[in-house]
C-alpha cells in the first residue's frame, strides 16, 4: 500500500482515499486533517511546509500530495 494512503488512513480511518479523486470536494479532509497530515509529513521526511502551499489544491489527491513532496525535495 502507498505509504500516503496509510498515512491518511491513520488520519481518517473511516474514508476510501483510493476510490476518491478529490479529498476536500468529497469531504474526506477537513482543515484540521490537513493539519494534521501537513505536521505527520514535515515530520516524517524532515521538511517544511510552508503555510503558503497549504492551500486545497496541494492536498486534494495522492498525485497533489507527492507533487509538493517532491517540490519540497522529496525522493519519491
Amino acid at each position: 500500500m502507498d505509504f500516503l494512503v496509510e498515512i491518511l488512513q491513520e488520519i481518517r480511518p473511516d474514508s476510501d482515499f483510493l476510490a476518491s479523486s478529490d479529498f476536500i470536494e468529497q469531504g474526506l479532509l477537513d482543515s484540521m486533517d490537513i493539519v494534521v497530515l501537513v505536521a505527520t509529513l514535515d515530520e516524517k521526511f524532515k521538511i517544511s511546509i510552508d503555510g503558503t502551499d497549504i492551500v486545497p489544491e496541494n492536498f486534494s489527491n495522492i498525485e497533489n500530495i507527492k507533487s509538493l513532496l517532491i517540490k519540497k525535495g522529496v525522493e519519491l
